[in-house]
Order: structure tokens, then C-alpha cells, then sequence
């Protein structure tokens, strides 16, 4: 029952979210809150065709650029934590970094970049990668000195070490910090694909709704870009749990 009831809330806010739609448009009466009953039919007949185009090129961008940042991130948070060191040199450029809103950085991206597929992605592997970096540091610093010299003592090196006590303690905590800069990642992205790109949901939101005031195919887009977001989240939602059950198995 405890499993399930993440998916319930869900399902119960999004009825919620559905009925207080659905008064504020009785209330506001104009065509610039159309109503979720004439909203929701045109969401399923769009996403069938342009609208479903536009979501899975955004799913594209946003997958690639959170699977880039834990790839690049997870390693150099281990690292650092394994080596004092190292963390001593980094951690004031982290600590002046992390904090910053990174989408200040767009237009320097762009200029340094290009408008492209790969500058999109990157801004948001970006943010998402010191989300991640600075929980995994954090993370294998705090797992118990014991441990590790038990370890040691087998003989194991600091790879052994790497492989088979930070990164299994760690990757519980990976997870969680993916699944939380979901959120993010999806924030940017709507951000990022306002500019010079045809396909996404931003531009579909901004440019091919918005701008012309077709406001049931611009609340679908919103929709479609909600959606994309509690996939995200409810799958990652579901791997880290499937961890969590395995690295408390008996004899792990």
C-alpha cells in the first residue's frame, strides 16, 4: 500500500488540480482560461500527431541531458569525496558555482555554442549535473571511516573502494537528486527551446500557440510538458526504489 500511494496522490492532485480548472474558468468566463472539458479533447486529438512530435523531441533533449550530467557528475562527486584533497581545491569554485542561476548563462551558450540541439542540452546537463555532483560528494563523505578501513584492510585499493562501498552507498542519494532536479530540467528546457528550434514543447507553448492566441492547443502543450515531467519523475521514482529494495537485500 505504501508503494502505490505516491501514484495516488498523484492522482488524486491531478483531479484537484482538474476541479479548481475548471471553477477559476467558470469564474473568469473569457477564452484566455478555456475550460479542462474543452482543453482535455483537444490535448488527445493533438498529441496524436504535431503536439506528440513536440513532446518526444523535449523527452529527447531533457533524457540525454540528465543521463550526460550523472554520467559526469557521479564520478567526479565520488572522486572528490575519496580524495580530500582534490575536494579542498574544488570546493570553493563549487561553492561559488552551484548557487548560481544557471540560465544566466544561455545567451553565453549561445554565443559560444550555437543555437543547438547540443548547446540546449548542455545548459541543462549543467544544472543538473552540480544538483547531482555536490549530493554525491556530500553523500560518500558522511559513510562511516569503520567501513572503509574494514575494507582496506582486505586489501582493496581505491578503485575496489570506488566500485564496491562509495558508489553502492551513494546511489540511493543519485537517484533522489535526479528525481528532484526533474523539475529543473523541465523548467530550463521550456526556457532553452523558445529560441531558434521547430520542434519542442516550449516552442509549441510560445511560438505556435501563444503568439496566435490558440489557447486550448497552448493549455495542451502545458499539459504535454506537465506530463513529461511526472513520467520523469515517477520513473526515476520507481528505479530508486527497485535500488533500494535490492541494496537492502540479506547479504548485500
Amino acid at each position: 500500500m505504501k508503494k502505490q500511494r505516491p501514484f495516488i496522490n498523484a492522482g488524486i492532485g491531478i483531479v484537484m488540480l482538474m476541479v479548481l480548472w475548471q471553477v477559476l474558468a467558470w469564474i473568469i468566463h473569457r477564452p484566455i482560461l478555456p475550460s479542462p472539458m474543452t482543453v482535455v479533447p483537444v490535448f488527445v486529438k493533438s498529441f496524436a500527431g504535431e503536439l506528440g512530435m513536440h513532446f518526444l523531441a523535449s523527452a529527447a533533449r531533457v533524457v540525454l541531458a540528465i543521463v550526460t550530467a550523472t554520467l559526469f557528475a557521479v564520478p567526479a562527486g565520488l572522486a572528490l569525496a575519496i580524495m580530500p584533497g582534490l575536494d579542498r581545491i574544488f570546493s570553493p569554485l563549487i561553492a561559488i558555482v552551484y548557487p548560481l542561476p544557471k540560465i544566466v548563462f544561455l545567451p553565453v551558450i549561445y554565443l559560444l555554442m550555437g543555437v543547438t540541439e547540443i548547446s540546449k542540452v548542455f545548459l541543462i546537463s549543467l544544472i543538473v549535473f552540480f544538483q547531482i555532483l555536490v549530493v554525491v560528494r556530500d553523500e560518500a563523505t558522511q559513510i562511516r571511516p569503520e567501513l572503509i578501513w574494514s575494507v582496506r584492510s582486505l586489501g582493496a585499493g581505491r578503485r575496489a573502494l570506488f566500485r564496491f562501498v562509495y558508489l553502492p552507498a551513494s546511489l540511493s542519494a543519485v537517484l533522489t537528486a535526479i528525481r528532484v532536479s526533474v523539475g529543473t530540467a523541465i523548467a530550463v528546457l521550456f526556457i532553452a527551446e523558445q529560441s531558434l528550434t521547430t520542434y519542442g514543447l516550449g516552442y509549441y507553448i510560445v511560438v505556435e500557440t501563444y503568439q496566435v492566441l490558440l489557447y486550448p492547443e497552448m493549455y495542451s502543450g502545458i499539459i504535454a510538458m506537465g506530463m513529461l515531467g511526472l513520467i520523469l519523475y515517477f520513473l526515476i521514482f520507481a528505479i530508486e526504489t527497485r535500488v533500494n529494495r535490492y541494496l537492502l537485500l540479506p547479504g548485500r
